[in-house]
């Protein structure tokens, strides 16, 4: 089965050749976090509009843009496949990238994610798991999850605009890379061109890793949990690094928070009215248990100093890496 949405002879290439097509998609990654972050900043300043806002909703679903292409393209075939993309994205999301963000650069985090968005994703975490337990994802639930998507995506739109334009402009200062000056239409079009350079690096790096593990027999449940989940949250990783970089941690945050939201409720609504999505017992054992409390720690940590420290963002790191063992260990059948 071919994940990959750009259709390259991933079989046909040595292993040299896909050594060389992952490194151009580290570099398409980079100039596409780039681009993205910059844009997306843009967009806030001119609008006058909280960039946390932005994070959570233009940059978030633009780097979900890849889990969508993918798990749709999965779906064809084996919908298990999408189910262990999203899982292992959101858990990928919380672990891997937050935790390294926070060791390039502690993050401060906006009080709305603390009082809003991660109790909402709390609740939609365990709506999905709820749905899970119900036998698995259908047309019904999927109807379900794309309206949360659209009444999530009103609220959002509604609460956006800043009563007080000064609020926005603080955003923007405290050790944050001053704002260039850029149109909203030159923004957006930066965005496009991040998303589509996010996209493109992400689809190398899934297409080669998936032939590279098919080569060596690694099972398709576990591919989509581990290899093509890291893949293709590698654009949400590029921008918060960029994000961290240029000193807007809420950003990051936002955008991490949102990836995670868009995932269940848009890809796996959309995905779930569309084909469906099986769902492995292991999966209940193992997957759906760490993402609700990865998610119940978000929480924890944010409200902890409102600041998600360097070793905050070590002991999420190990513990994505924990979490990746022992799912690697139940799919291969040395646990249950």
């Amino acid at each position: 089965m071919t994940l990959a949405f750009i259709s390259l002879p991933y079989p046909d290439f040595s292993p040299w050749a896909l050594l060389a097509v992952m490194l151009v998609g580290f570099v398409a990654l980079a100039f596409g976090g780039d681009w993205l972050t910059h844009g997306a900043v843009a967009i806030s300043s001119n609008l006058k509009i909280n960039p946390v806002v932005i994070g959570l909703t233009v940059v978030s679903i633009a780097t979900s843009m890849p889990e969508m292409a993918t798990s749709l393209m999965a779906a064809e075939d084996n919908p298990g496949i999408a189910l262990g993309n999203i899982l292992g994205s959101n858990i990928a999301n919380i672990g891997l990238i937050l935790g390294v963000a926070a060791i390039i650069s502690p993050l401060k985090i906006n009080l709305r994610l603390i009082r809003r968005e991660v109790p909402i994703l709390i609740c939609v975490t365990l709506l999905f798991a709820v749905f899970a337990l119900g036998g698995g994802f259908h047309r019904l639930e999927g109807m379900v999850l794309l309206a949360l998507t659209v009444a999530y995506l009103v609220y959002m739109v509604r609460g956006a605009k800043q009563q007080d334009s000064q609020l926005v402009a603080d955003e923007f200062v405290d050790g944050a890379e001053p704002v260039q000056q850029q149109s909203t239409r030159k923004a957006l079009l930066i965005v496009a061109l991040g998303a589509g350079a996010l996209a493109l690096g992400a689809d190398f790096l899934v297409g080669c890793s998936v032939e590279i593990a098919t080569r060596v027999g690694i099972s398709d449940l576990f591919i989509g949990l581990s290899i093509v989940a890291i893949g293709t949250s590698l654009p949400e990783l590029a921008a918060s690094i960029a994000a961290v970089r240029a000193g807007h941690g809420d950003l990051c945050a936002g955008n991490i928070v949102g990836s995670n939201l868009f995932n269940m409720l848009l890809i796996g609504g959309g995905v779930s009215a569309f084909a469906g999505m099986d769902v492995h017992n292991e999966l209940l054992l193992v997957e759906f248990p760490a993402l609700v409390l990865l998610s119940v720690l978000l929480l924890w940590i944010f409200k902890s100093g409102h600041v998600v420290s360097r070793r905050e963002g070590v002991s999420l790191l190990f513990l994505y890496l924990a979490i990746l063992s022992i799912s690697g260990l139940s799919q291969f059948g040395y646990l249950f």
